[in-house]
């Protein structure tokens, strides 16, 4: 995994990477064929990356992200269904300050990167990055399979043009 690799990365999440609260989120699914830490891991890598080449603030983007979906229910199968977009956040953050201290950003981070479908828009803007990022993931792992039968498909026109 190529986080694993990127040194300053995990020297701002790999103790949070080590925690069993965290670590149970591998057994929750999340957005259709992917599970939860998984996810956060790719919305936490991807926007480190995009605020550090901004130089903003990769430290607390990274971990903000990675807790942003720290809670430990299936939405689809929960009475908060309408409420989701806004529960869990506030669940998240109160998970992650179980587990370490929270500054000002980080917590703007979890509580607002729902925002479109709440209305309190991010104070940050760190916190518009890992918004659009977990958009991005969110789409990006939930057509996984029909993105690879598209690129099947298209690998497969390439040879027959070819022959």
């Amino acid at each position: 995994m190529p986080y694993q690799k990127d040194q300053e990365f995990m020297a701002y999440v790999g103790h949070l990477l080590e925690e069993p609260s965290l670590k149970r989120l591998e057994k929750i699914p999340h957005h259709i064929h992917s599970n939860r830490l998984e996810h956060s891991i790719n919305v936490s890598y991807t926007s480190y990356k995009i605020a550090k080449k901004f130089g903003w603030n990769a430290r607390s983007t990274a971990r903000g992200a990675l807790l942003h979906d720290l809670f430990y229910y299936d939405w689809r199968e929960t009475k908060f269904k309408k409420s989701h977009a806004w529960v869990h956040p506030r669940l998240a953050v109160r998970n992650a300050r179980k587990l370490t201290e929270l500054s000002k950003l980080e917590e703007d981070i979890i509580i607002k990167h729902m925002w479109g479908a709440t209305l309190a828009p991010p104070r940050y803007k760190e916190s518009y990055i890992v918004t659009m990022v977990d958009k991005y993931w969110a789409v990006k792992e939930a057509t996984a399979p029909w993105r690879k039968k598209w690129v099947k498909r298209r690998q497969f026109h390439r040879k027959m043009l070819k022959s």
